[in-house]
C-alpha cells in the first residue's frame, strides 16, 4: 500500500523535505539569423517608460553625503533620484504628444493661406479628416449647436422648436423632438446624457431618449444657457435681465442676480475660472459669480448692444472677443482691462458672432462669410484700427448665422444659419493631445459611469469660483486687529478698517489730540463739577444760534494738527479770557474766591 501511495505522488509527512523541481532555461537563439528584426531594431526604439531595465539617470544627481542623520540622508537620496527619472520620463513621452497641431503654409511670399478653398483643404487631408466637411440642410432655422467635451456628440436646436441630439461621427441618432414653440438655446450637462433648452418660458432638462426629466420654472423666459463642469451649475440669462445658477447635482437654486441693465442675449462663460461674461445691450460687459450679488467687473466695451461674447481658452482665459452691433469686434486683455488689445470694423451686415478655438483661434462669422484668424498675431497690441492678417475665410450664403462653434479635438468649425448647419476644416485650430480622465472621446459605457461618479465626489464649491482662482491655496496675511477702546466701552480687538474714522486717526497718531469740541465749557464738567456724558455735551451744543467764529472754526475743523486751526483756537481762548476778566472786574471782584452760601441760589444773574 505505501508502495502504491507513493506512486501516486502523495503528501509525504511533514518531517520530510518535498522535492523541488527547478525549469531549465532553454537556451536562447540567437538573433543573427533574423535580418529583417536586425534591420528594423537598430533605427527604432519604444519609450524608456515602456521597457524592463532600468533608466539611466544623469550623473549631476545631487546627494546629500554631508548630512549626518541616516534617515534623513536616505529620505533625501531618494526624492532626488525620483525627481531625476521623473525629468527622463517626462523627456521621453515627449516624442508621444504632437506639440506641433499642424495648419496652413505657403510656399512662396506672394500665396496666403486665405486664398486656399474648403475644396482643396479636404483633398489635402487625411479621409478621415476629410468627414468633417458636411451639410446639414434642416429646415426651423436659424440654428445653434452645442458639443459635448469630449467632442464626440452634437445637439442642434432651432427657433422654431426642432431639437435633435446624435453622434456626429457615426451618425447615430439619440434624440429629436419637435417642440412647436420658440427655442433659443441649447446646452449638454455633465455629458451626452442629458440637455437643457431654453424654451418659450421655462428651462426643460432632457435625457438622451429626449424624454422630459424636469422643467425649471424658476428660470423664466431664458435666452442663453452655460453649463459649469466642475461645479456642476447650470447658468441661465433672462429676457428680464436676471442671472440664475441651478445645482444640477443637488435640484436647489443656488443664486438669481439682478443685473439692472435689462434684457441680455449674450453670455459665456471662462473655462479657467467659471466666470460667467454677459453682453448687455449698453454696450457694456460684465463678469460675474455666484458668490458676489454685484458684478466682479464691469467694462463698456462698445458704443452700441454686445450681441457676441467668447474667452480663449488657450491661453488661461486672459483674452476675451466682444463684437457688437456697431461693426466692431475687439479683444480684450482680462488681467488689467486698460483698453482693447486689438479692434476692428467688420465687413458686411448683421450681426457678428465670435468664437475662440482650443489652440487660440477666432472665428468671426457675420454677413455672407466666416473669417478666421490665428494667433500670435490677433493677440498683439496694435494701435491702428485695421484687422489681423486673414488666416482662412468660406462663404456662406444662407443669413442669418445664428452660432459659430469649434469641434473639440478636432479641425472643424460648425456654423448654424437659417438653412442649417455646415461644418468646415480649418489645419490647426483643434487640440490634437485630449486627456482620458478629463474628456474621452473613446469612451465606453462603464467610463462614462465612473467619470461621472468621479466628478460628483470632486465637485468644487461654488464659493471657490473668483476672478484670479490661484489665490486658493495661498498663505491667508495675517489679521490686523487693533485693540481700542470707545464710548466708555471695555477695550475689544477690532480690525483696523472696522473702526470710527475718529479712531482711526488717534492709532495712527493723525488726530489733533488738543481739540476742543465746541460748545464744551471747561474740560467736560457742568456747574456742580460732574462729568457730562457724550449725549448731553451734544444735545448742548445744538443750543441756541452759535457765533460766525465758531461756526467758521466748526466748518475749517480738521481731525489733523493745522497751523491755522491752531491760531484761531488761542484767539478765541484769548477772547475767553478777556470776558471772564471784564464780568470779574465790573461785580467788584479782586480775585479772591469767596466761599459758597445758601443764599446764592436766590441771586439775580446779570
Amino acid at each position: 500500500m505505501d508502495s502504491l501511495i507513493a506512486k501516486a505522488d502523495a503528501v509525504q509527512p511533514l518531517h520530510k523535505k518535498r522535492k523541488t523541481y527547478h525549469l531549465q532555461t532553454k537556451p536562447k537563439h540567437s538573433s543573427s539569423s533574423d535580418q529583417t528584426l536586425n534591420s528594423v531594431a537598430k533605427h527604432t526604439s519604444i519609450p524608456k517608460s515602456l521597457q524592463d531595465s532600468s533608466i539611466n539617470l544623469p550623473d549631476d544627481v545631487p546627494t546629500y553625503k554631508h548630512i549626518a542623520n541616516k534617515k534623513l540622508r536616505t529620505h533625501l537620496n531618494r526624492q532626488s533620484v525620483q525627481g531625476a527619472r521623473s525629468q527622463v520620463l517626462l523627456e521621453d513621452a515627449e516624442m508621444l504628444l504632437m506639440e506641433d497641431a499642424g495648419g496652413m503654409e505657403v510656399e512662396g511670399e506672394m500665396e496666403r493661406t486665405w486664398r486656399v478653398g474648403q475644396n482643396e483643404v479636404v483633398q489635402s487631408s487625411g479621409l478621415e479628416a476629410a468627414k468633417g466637411r458636411r451639410e446639414y440642410k434642416l429646415d426651423g432655422g436659424p440654428y445653434r449647436s452645442r458639443y459635448s467635451r469630449n467632442g464626440r456628440h452634437l445637439a442642434i436646436v432651432g427657433n422654431t422648436g426642432h431639437v435633435s441630439t446624435f453622434d456626429w461621427q457615426t451618425g447615430t441618432m439619440h434624440a429629436e423632438l419637435q417642440l412647436q414653440e420658440t427655442c433659443r438655446d441649447i446646452t449638454f450637462l455633465q455629458d451626452h446624457s442629458y440637455f437643457a433648452v431654453a424654451q418659450k418660458k421655462y428651462v426643460f432638462i432632457y435625457d438622451r431618449d429626449g424624454v422630459e426629466l424636469h422643467c425649471l420654472k424658476s428660470h423664466i423666459e431664458p435666452t442663453r444657457l452655460e453649463f459649469l463642469p466642475y461645479h456642476w451649475l447650470l447658468a441661465s440669462v433672462s429676457n428680464s435681465g436676471y442671472l440664475k445658477y441651478q445645482d444640477t447635482s443637488t435640484g436647489q437654486l443656488l443664486a438669481s442676480h439682478r443685473t439692472k441693465l435689462g434684457s441680455c442675449t449674450t453670455m459665456a462663460q471662462n473655462l479657467h475660472n467659471a466666470v460667467i461674461h454677459l453682453g448687455h445691450q449698453n454696450g457694456q460687459v460684465t463678469l460675474w459669480t455666484p458668490n458676489l450679488p454685484h458684478p466682479a467687473v464691469q467694462v463698456l466695451a462698445h458704443l452700441g448692444p454686445v450681441v457676441s461674447v467668447s474667452v480663449d481658452p488657450s491661453a488661461g482665459g486672459r483674452y476675451m472677443a466682444t463684437a457688437g452691433r456697431d461693426g466692431t469686434v475687439k479683444v480684450w486683455d482680462c488681467r488689467n482691462w486698460k483698453g482693447a488689445v486689438r479692434d476692428w470694423t467688420v465687413r458686411g451686415g448683421g450681426e457678428a458672432e465670435v468664437e475662440w478655438s482650443a489652440r487660440g483661434y477666432l472665428a468671426v462669422a457675420n454677413g455672407g462669410s466666416v473669417n478666421v484668424y490665428n494667433p500670435p498675431s490677433i493677440h498683439a497690441p496694435f494701435n491702428v484700427r485695421t484687422p489681423p492678417p486673414l488666416y482662412m475665410t468660406h462663404p456662406i450664403p444662407h443669413r442669418p448665422l445664428a452660432s459659430v462653434r469649434f469641434v473639440p479635438f478636432q479641425d472643424i468649425l460648425t456654423i448654424g444659419h437659417s438653412a442649417g448647419l455646415s461644418s468646415i476644416l480649418v489645419p490647426g485650430s483643434g487640440e490634437p493631445n485630449f486627456d482620458s480622465r478629463e474628456a474621452d472621446p473613446f469612451e465606453n459605457k462603464k467610463a462614462r459611469r465612473e467619470k461621472e461618479v468621479k466628478a460628483l465626489l470632486d465637485k468644487i464649491q461654488p464659493d471657490m469660483i473668483m476672478l484670479d482662482p490661484e489665490t486658493i491655496g495661498t498663505l491667508a496675511p495675517p489679521s490686523k486687529l487693533t485693540v481700542t477702546t470707545f464710548d466708555g466701552k471695555p477695550p475689544v480687538e477690532i480690525p483696523y478698517a472696522r473702526l470710527p474714522r475718529m479712531e482711526r486717526l488717534r492709532v495712527s497718531g493723525k488726530a489733533d489730540e488738543t481739540e476742543e469740541h465746541s460748545g464744551e465749557e471747561g474740560d467736560g464738567e457742568d456747574g456742580n463739577g460732574k462729568k457730562e456724558s457724550t449725549e448731553e455735551r451734544e444735545k448742548r451744543k445744538m443750543r441756541g444760534k452759535g457765533k460766525s467764529l465758531k461756526r467758521y472754526l466748526r466748518k475749517q475743523r480738521k481731525n489733523v494738527v493745522d497751523p491755522a486751526a491752531l491760531a484761531i483756537r488761542a484767539k478765541l481762548e484769548k477772547q475767553k479770557e478777556d470776558k471772564k476778566k471784564a464780568v470779574a472786574a465790573a461785580a467788584g471782584d479782586n480775585g479772591e474766591k469767596k466761599k459758597p452760601s445758601a443764599l446764592d441760589r436766590f441771586k439775580r444773574s446779570k
